[in-house]
């Protein structure tokens, strides 16, 4: 599942983003990049344990929790925190698969990437390039956001960050380990949220709702890993 999750960060949230931001010390991405994808990085990142990646990562957590639409889709169990990259003129990342687990820094802590996830820190009018490109069963996908929106998609996917040639594409990326392992297990509970959701809006004393609650949470039960 591709999903796009509108107004993540608010405006005066991105702004405060990217005053820290550019205030920073970056280094070269790929001091985090595995032994294949490291060979495709070409951009800059900030530090892991960088103080602004950790206040920064802490509000992105935050607001995460606070987007329904995120917790439904993802059903999160353990997040990575938040990491933080920008692609300047003539910078890419060529394709590759995330790692499967990602060990975080400085801790005994581990967390399979189930999903993969971009929030967009600079608007689309400030680069040119720099779209995030995904692969499915449906073909290629371009994705290119407003600042303070993200993309949710499974993290193993086929992926590669087109060339930016004009401007700076400035962003926040973390994978998530949900309960619901399995892609398509997840999809059918998201899209059964979903559809309740909507028959509790415009019926909500239908006898339907509380059944279709009992399905998806029964379903749930079947399938997460907590």
């Amino acid at each position: 599942m591709l999903l796009h999750i509108p107004d993540v960060l608010a405006a005066e949230q991105v702004l405060h983003c990217r005053q820290k931001l550019d205030q920073a010390e970056w280094v070269d991405g790929r001091v985090t990049a595995g032994r294949q994808s490291a060979r495709a990085k070409d951009n800059m990142q900030l530090p892991e344990e960088h103080p602004v990646a950790r206040e920064l990562g802490d509000l992105i957590l935050m607001a995460l929790q606070n987007s329904p639409l995120f917790m439904a889709a993802a059903l999160p169990l353990k997040v990575f925190p938040p990491l933080f990259n920008r692609y300047q003129e003539g910078q890419s990342f060529g394709t590759h698969v995330d790692n499967a687990v990602r060990q975080v820094a400085g801790t005994p802590h581990r967390v399979r990437t189930d999903l993969s996830a971009t929030l967009f820190l600079a608007a689309p009018e400030e680069y040119d390039g720099g779209e995030l490109s995904v692969e499915d069963t449906y073909g290629l996908h371009n994705v290119k956001l407003p600042a303070g929106h993200l993309i949710l998609y499974p993290a193993s996917s086929l992926h590669h960050v087109r060339p930016v040639t004009r401007g700076a594409r400035l962003a926040s990326f973390f994978w998530i380990q949900s309960m619901v392992r399995d892609d398509g297990q997840r999809t059918l509970l998201f899209d059964l949220d979903m559809a309740i959701q909507r028959i509790g809006g415009e019926a909500p004393d239908h006898s339907s709702v509380i059944q279709l609650t009992g399905v998806y949470h029964n379903l749930l039960r079947r399938w997460a890993d907590v």
